[in-house]
């Protein structure tokens, strides 16, 4: 038989919050905008390596229903770098996403997301032929550093 892959028990911690109101679908997306290093070949084969210290930064997005509670402290979180960026406290997040193997083995993959700021502003949309992503309020937050890790629970 192959490899099996059961998934479905992901949270996503703000802070110390638990976000809970996610929209239908994907709901949050944590992307890289940088490569891990550099590779350079020239004359000879001669060959540069050089690690890009940007590389562990990373941004998420997060789709919240509008109007919740959590679309309010989110809301709440942008207001308070819009009021006093040099004072706002960076914020931290820890994403996990287990997964099991079928028999009974699972695995947390572990994101924990450092240092992070609002980057975007939550945009609007109108729709008058039923269109569900109106409801949606979609967070972009950029982060300094990103680790991952995995740990295999029982």
């Amino acid at each position: 038989m192959g490899t099996l892959s059961l998934t479905g028990a992901d949270s996503i911690y703000f802070g110390s919050r638990l976000l809970t109101s996610f929209s239908a679908g994907e709901v949050a997306k944590l992307t890289y905008a940088n490569d891990l290093a550099t590779v350079k070949t020239g004359k000879n084969g001669n060959t540069i390596y050089a690690y890009n210290a940007s590389s562990s930064q990373s941004s998420l997005e997060i789709k919240i229903i509008k109007g919740s509670d959590d679309d309010a402290y989110l809301q709440e979180r942008i207001q308070g770098y819009r009021s006093n960026p040099v004072g706002y406290i960076v914020d931290l997040v820890n994403i996990t996403k287990s997964y099991g193997d079928g028999g009974g083995r699972v695995t947390n993959e572990q994101f924990l997301l450092q240092a992070g700021i609002p980057t975007k502003q939550v945009e609007a949309t109108v729709n008058v032929e039923g269109d569900t992503d109106q409801a949606i309020a979609v967070y972009t937050w950029t982060f300094a550093n990103t680790l991952r890790s995995q740990v295999v629970a029982v």
